[in-house]
């Protein structure tokens, strides 16, 4: 089936664009007509099959396909769809709505196609599941839920305030660290500037100058000579060894001594496991609450918290739970999870509660986690600026010594 990109005019005069999937244009403008909007321009960009005719169409299809769906931008197609769903629009024409208004092609697209598939007869979950790189687990099995339940408008309400709390989430930790990479950046090029071209001319000075020049010095020029000598094979050694060190982190005994050992590090290990336990308890609560079952809601949980030491732990919880333990005993037996975390779960079980009290427990590390991320910003940022500081000040005392010295001599 054909897939058109459209430009129209909606009910309240300002444009409209998206993607639709149509049998031909007059299907469309009359599926339009039906939403609304009255077609002004469209372009056809690729066919169902995927076939590509034309240099535009193929294009059109890189460009449909490269482009990720960010976070943000599903959290807000989520959040769309429910208050649509809350409104008694039923959610053909709400995915047909959200899919006209996202800016995203990569989601034009699979929202048009779970559209298409769901006016096919088949069910939302099974059309989600049908794109992956879309749609987590944790999406189709609540959905799936709620389609059960019918709740499907609550199921989304949950799914979007779960998305915005995980993109939040990630944003603090990006923005806490973009400054010191920027000053590390920074700080790197213009000591190599400054090793690459402003060292070798004072090195021909200095030695003209004769005697013996501080040790201080003698480093910072051989350290220049290497630098200019060795610069590119120095480089590719790097590139070597990050891309060997990343594909020992990807192995399975990689990554989980690497996953270990970040739990283990000064300041961020205790950070690294808040985050991962804020992951657990508010994706399992909001899994719980949906409906979803506790074995497939902590196999889900699994995949999402991050660590592959701490996914151990769960798993060899879903296990004791699948025989008919609870879910407490297991994560105390690891000494991964904090005790006041287990015993908040195990009142939650012993309550009927549990759902409450992961959601508490969520929200009581998500402020840990903004505090110690603050702590950490306080801290990083001086003593980038304290650690450039040094090294400028080492360079321009190795320059210095030799000419004061120099300035000795001609005055005896």
């Amino acid at each position: 089936m054909p897939v058109y990109e459209y430009r129209g005019v909606g009910k309240s005069g300002k444009e409209v664009k998206g993607v639709l999937d149509s049998d031909n244009a007059r299907t469309l403008k009359e599926e339009l007509k039906q939403q609304g909007v009255y077609l002004s321009t469209y372009k056809e960009t690729f066919d169902e099959a995927g076939d590509a005719g034309e240099g535009e169409r193929a294009g059109g299809r890189r460009r449909l396909f490269m482009r990720r769906v960010k976070v943000v931008e599903l959290a807000e197609a989520t959040r769309l769809i429910a208050t649509l769903l809350r409104a008694s629009i039923s959610i053909v024409d709400s995915l047909a709505a959200v899919a006209g208004q996202t800016e995203n092609p990569r989601l034009q697209r699979v929202l048009s196609e779970v559209r298409r598939s769901v006016t096919e007869g088949k069910a939302l979950h099974a059309a989600m599941a049908d794109n992956p790189g879309v749609f987590p687990d944790l999406f189709v099995n609540m959905v799936k839920a709620g389609e059960s339940s019918g709740t499907l408008d609550q199921v989304f309400l949950r799914l979007a305030d779960f998305t915005e709390a995980q993109a939040k989430l990630k944003g603090r930790i990006v923005g806490a660290m973009t400054y010191p990479i920027i000053m590390l950046v920074l700080g790197t090029g213009i000591v190599s500037l400054l090793m690459m071209f402003v060292v070798p001319k004072l090195t021909v000075m200095f030695t003209e100058m004769g005697g013996k020049l501080p040790a201080i010095t003698r480093g910072l020029i051989w350290v220049s000579e290497y630098i200019q000598d060795w610069w590119h094979a120095t480089l590719g050694a790097i590139i070597i060894g990050i891309w060997l060190f990343n594909r020992y982190r990807r192995s399975p005994v990689g990554r989980k001594r690497m996953d270990r050992l970040t739990l283990k590090l000064p300041l961020f290990g205790p950070l690294l496991r808040m985050v991962a336990i804020t992951r657990f308890s508010r994706t399992l609560g909001t899994l719980l609450q949906s409906g979803v079952p506790i074995i497939t809601s902590l196999e889900i949980v699994k995949h999402v918290i991050g660590n592959s030491m701490l996914a151990g732990v769960v798993e060899d919880a879903r296990l004791a739970v699948q025989e008919g333990d609870s879910l407490a005993p297991p994560l105390k037996r690891s000494g991964e999870f904090p005790p006041m975390v287990v015993h908040m779960i195990a009142v939650g079980e012993a309550s009927g509660e549990m759902e409450n009290m992961l959601d508490n427990v969520a929200s009581a590390y998500e402020m840990q986690v903004d505090s110690k991320i603050n702590v950490l910003t306080s801290l990083l940022e001086p003593l980038m600026i304290v650690g450039m500081g040094v090294v400028v000040a080492l360079i321009v005392f190795a320059i210095l010594t030799p000419m004061l010295q120099m300035n000795e001599l001609l005055k005896g």
